[in-house]
């Protein structure tokens, strides 16, 4: 048994949502799933739920903030026979034209945070996600009738950060989201032979100047609840 989720093999499903609050992961189990889901983890707080989705295996687990915590997360998940991570939460948005609550995609995540290149053993590495996962979601995304953006996110290690030129160094080379877990669980999906997909809702919009603005609650429930949808089709598919 692992430390941190304290669950057996076939307590959780092949396929896992990845949210990093553990009250989304409740309201994800609540809203989504089917009827009969049960808790498989509690340890730390850190909830996790299996259940089905439309009459397919799923779960949820809770991840916590940024790689450290995650990176647990997704280890001890695939200790566990996981086989698919698929990442939902926000993201802060950089691309020209984006809106609120639109759909991002990470195809790849260039990994600022030194975790990932920690466990890599890299000095420079940006993972991708699994093509076919991407495709499904762009794919079942744009038949939704939501704008959806595929491409290179980054996954940061600082929330509040210090410096006014970062967003403009990343928009300059060609990023469109950053968020704070992706390329953890790409490289540990590509270190164990898993499959992995990271699908956020823009939650803010970030400025060259350094500027940001933030999405209201209610636009910001509306956005996560259809990119939730999404993710849970994309999960089973």
């Amino acid at each position: 048994m692992p430390i941190h989720l304290r669950a057996e093999n076939g307590d959780y499903a092949p396929n896992v949502l990845c949210p990093g609050d553990p009250r989304r992961a409740a309201y994800i189990a609540e809203t989504f799933f089917d009827p009969g889901y049960r808790t498989v983890n509690e340890e730390r707080g850190m909830l996790g739920f299996t259940g089905t989705f439309e009459g397919a295996p799923i779960s949820v687990q809770t991840t916590g903030m940024g790689a450290p915590s995650s990176g647990i997360v997704f280890e001890e998940l695939a200790m566990l026979g996981v086989e698919r991570f698929v990442r939902v939460g926000t993201c802060g948005g950089l691309k020209d034209g984006m809106q609120m609550g639109d759909t991002v995609v990470g195809l790849s995540a260039t990994a600022e945070d030194q975790t990932p290149l920690r466990l890599a053993q890299m000095d420079s590495y940006a993972p991708t996600g699994t093509f076919t996962l991407a495709e499904t979601a762009a794919g079942l995304a744009r038949e939704s009738g939501a704008t959806v953006h595929v491409g290179a996110v980054v996954t940061s290690g600082v929330f509040y950060d210090p410096d006014p030129t970062t967003f403009a160094r990343w928009k300059r080379t060609g990023h469109i989201g950053v968020e704070m877990e992706a390329a953890m669980m790409y490289t540990v999906a590509a270190l164990r032979g898993l499959e992995a997909l990271a699908i956020m809702t823009v939650s803010d919009l970030l400025e060259e100047s350094g500027d940001t603005s933030r999405i209201s609650d209610e636009e910001l429930k509306q956005g996560v609840d259809a990119m939730m949808r999404l993710a849970c089709r994309v999960a089973v598919s």
